[in-house]
């Protein structure tokens, strides 16, 4: 029986944060002009490109496991791992909604996370 092997990265904070900015963005299937303007503010367009390719070749079960081990091999605090879900909201209001799936995915992470 073969095991499975926890996904590992070796990614910096600010590719940790433009995965978490691309997810984010994905989470209503509409990529638009204005969140990719939005995250390109704090993001470099080098970093952005290497992480949209990488999450672009992830699925969400990927997507998730090198969230959670990437944020525990970076040591983040609960504090910093709150810092970064209040960060993604900005992204969900560049188009001035806050759909239900983009509301399930904060949800979730602070499941994942165990916030409250």
């Amino acid at each position: 029986m073969k095991t499975s092997t926890p996904l590992r990265t070796n990614w910096t904070q600010e590719e940790l944060k433009a995965y978490l900015y691309i997810y984010a963005m994905s989470a209503d299937l509409k990529e638009s002009k204005e969140e990719i303007k939005f995250i390109k503010k704090y993001i470099s367009d080098k970093t952005f490109d290497k992480m949209y390719n990488e999450f672009t070749s992830d699925n969400d079960y990927q997507a998730i496991e090198k969230i959670i081990n990437t944020i525990e091999d970076l040591k983040y605090t609960e504090d910093e791992v709150r810092y970064i879900l209040d960060e993604m909201k900005n992204i969900f209001e560049t188009d001035k909604k806050f759909s239900i799936m983009e509301r399930n995915l904060t949800s979730g992470l602070k499941r994942i996370f165990y916030l409250t």
